[in-house]
């Protein structure tokens, strides 16, 4: 009995696939024939104004991705200009400079003038205003670190505590990371 259900059910799919593949009808028609009551709407004469890709580059360049993104694009700036002052003559020998100082009240003077050069030429060369008030604070923020109002006090007319000067300026959309040092070596 299983053979011959077997049998039967082997028959009719078999009759099943050939039917499957009959070709399309020669009566078909695969590109309808436009009519003359519906001719096809023709295109305006002007097309829109499109802004050239250089305005398109600028408004996508201005445009706010958020504000981890803006600080990103900040960091990657700020180092870019960090590498390309690193190795002027002028910021290598202040480095040295201060390299060679004795003194710890020597030191400090020689490296504020190494910030003040460092900086200026950074500022120099930065392309936008947020870039250029960032490092104004990183600037103000590392030139803080070296005043040592508790070593040598001067008498001052109000006697007040003095804060601790800090590295991160106020607002900054940067982390305060330092400067490269004069290493010794």
């Amino acid at each position: 009995m299983k053979l011959i259900s077997l049998f039967v059910c082997a028959i009719a799919g078999a009759a099943l696939m050939t039917r499957g593949q009959d070709a399309a009808q020669p009566t078909v028609d695969l590109h309808p024939k436009a009519s003359p009551e519906n001719p096809p709407a023709p295109l305006p004469a002007t097309s829109p104004e499109l802004p050239e890709l250089s305005q398109l580059d600028e408004i996508f360049k201005q445009t706010s991705l958020g504000k981890t993104a803006d600080e990103y694009r900040m960091r990657v700036e700020w180092r870019k200009l960090q590498n390309q002052v690193e190795n002027e003559p002028a910021v290598v020998a202040a480095k040295k400079t201060a390299e060679a100082a004795h003194t710890d009240l020597e030191k400090r003077k020689r490296l504020g003038d190494y910030y003040n050069i460092y900086y200026e030429r950074m500022q120099a060369l930065a392309g936008t205003p947020e870039m250029k008030a960032a490092l104004d604070g990183f600037k103000a923020g590392h030139l803080g670190m070296l005043v040592q109002p508790r070593v040598r006090p001067a008498p001052s007319p109000a006697s007040s505590a003095t804060p601790a000067p800090s590295a991160t300026p106020a607002g900054s959309p940067i982390e305060a990371v330092e400067p490269p040092l004069p290493s010794s070596g």
